[in-house]
């Protein structure tokens, strides 16, 4: 990323997306520097506390990333997520692998202290995500804050997620009921170049998925691979990374290995066998005979799309004292 910096069209991207950032935030009632005046640290101590659970578990940042995705799309990005209970958003089978909800805690302990009432969970967990994608080698972008805290939070909301075996025809109805295109769908799986995936949510896929055999979508070399790592009536929890050979960076090889039928979950290597969104993949990669996009960016535009759904402002939401309880 250091050499990114110096790069002028590196410059150029970055302004065109927060020129963008901010046409797309006016009408919500988010802006960048939300809290300059009344909690100049904040993005600090949010940055900070990510950082410090980071060094000792680096696998809460494919965690806080999927967790700002998962909020944002059940109720709008109002932190619903976060809130302890039975029957909440959090207990929803979606969401049990989830992980990372110890760092929003530390934040918003750090916060309370220095600005009490003020930096909302919602905005911890938009932040969070950003720096979790930047602490895994990803771009860093300006953020929009203002968000305020939902009230409700019900596990039976979740249905809207999209799945692990989701066609690209729902996906894409999915994301487009959020004013989100199929661009944007692409960019924002891509978030899986960094994390894991539990066996149980994929290795259906290696047995007797058609005609005795494993899915043909799935590379024949990398069959035995994946067989070795889930076992047949094996352990269904043990995790394995999402994109093969660069889990833990933020990078265009989970794309690569969707082009080599080495994608792990079934939902995401349609993202190459449909050809309404091959062509996006096709063009992070910059193959040729396509016009090359800057997953970077566009990874960063989309997030700052999505992170705007269902935002609540001023009295349609709240400011929790602590994330995991309705005030």
């Amino acid at each position: 990323m250091k050499g990114a910096y110096t790069n002028p069209r590196f410059f150029l991207a970055m302004t065109v997306m927060l020129a963008m950032a901010a046409a797309l935030v006016q009408a919500q009632g988010t802006r960048v520097g939300f809290y300059a005046r009344t909690c100049p640290r904040a993005e600090s101590i949010v940055r900070s506390a990510v950082q410090s659970r980071f060094r000792s578990n680096p696998n809460i940042a494919p965690g806080l990333l999927r967790m700002h995705f998962h909020d944002c799309f059940v109720q709008g990005c109002d932190a619903s997520i976060l809130i302890d209970g039975p029957n909440t958003e959090k207990t929803a089978p979606p969401n049990r692998l989830l992980r990372g909800y110890e760092v929003i805690d530390d934040a918003k302990t750090q916060l309370e202290a220095a600005c009490p009432g003020v930096v909302s969970c919602a905005d911890i967990l938009a932040l969070a995500a950003r720096d979790s994608v930047f602490l895994t080698r990803g771009i860093n972008w300006a953020v929009p804050t203002g968000r305020r805290d939902g009230r409700v939070s019900l596990a039976s909301d979740t249905t809207i997620l999209p799945g692990f075996r989701e066609s690209i025809d729902s996906q894409k109805q999915k994301f487009a009921a959020f004013g989100l295109n199929t661009q944007d769908l692409v960019a924002l799986v891509g978030g899986h170049t960094i994390g894991t995936s539990a066996c149980q949510l994929f290795s259906y896929r290696l047995y007797n998925f058609t005609n005795g055999g494993p899915d043909p979508t799935i590379n024949p070399a990398f069959v035995p691979q994946l067989q070795a790592l889930c076992p047949q009536n094996g352990d269904g929890s043990r995790r394995i990374d999402l994109d093969t050979g660069s889990g833990n960076r933020f990078d265009t090889s989970f794309f690569a290995n969707l082009r080599n039928g080495r994608g792990i979950l079934e939902s995401d290597q349609k993202l190459w066998t449909d050809p309404s969104t091959r062509t996006f993949v096709q063009r992070f990669l910059g193959e040729r005979g396509s016009r090359p996009l800057n997953f970077n960016v566009e990874f960063a535009r989309s997030m700052v799309k999505m992170s705007n759904i269902g935002v609540k402002t001023g009295t349609n939401g709240e400011i929790r004292r602590i994330c995991s309880a309705i005030n």
